[in-house]
């Protein structure tokens, strides 16, 4: 058999996967919390339209800690969502493509939607 001098395909161990591609990966996870976080939204609706016991039920729901915890994932995935989105507005009109501003983009997008999260709280 023939020895050839190819790379090997670098795998998890050696491969560190860019800022922009854990950005993108989460900017994904973002949309599908959203998608989830919005059937709760119309679910509360539907709860509020079955009067006010419904809504009681709905209230104690809503006051359990995990769900407290999840309602501000929610919050910060739709402010973390709304920054990849406008970076991806600037990428359109061919801003930030090098490295050096991608990175530091990235490290913006994240800052600007945990501040905008708190600045909600």
């Amino acid at each position: 058999m023939k020895q050839t001098n190819r790379p090997l395909s670098p795998h998890l161990q050696v491969y560190r996967l860019p800022l922009t591609g854990i950005i993108s990966i989460t900017h994904r996870m973002t949309g599908v919390i959203l998608a989830l976080g919005l059937i709760l939204y119309v679910a509360s609706f539907f709860f509020i339209l079955q009067g006010n016991d419904a809504y009681l039920e709905l209230q104690s729901f809503l006051d359990y800690t995990l769900i407290r915890i999840a309602i501000w994932f929610f919050i910060y995935a739709l402010f973390f969502h709304l920054c990849h989105g406008i970076r991806h507005l600037l990428w359109d009109v061919g801003y930030g493509f090098d490295k050096d501003n991608m990175d530091r983009n990235a490290i913006i997008e994240l800052a600007l939607s945990l501040v905008l999260t708190l600045i909600f709280y």
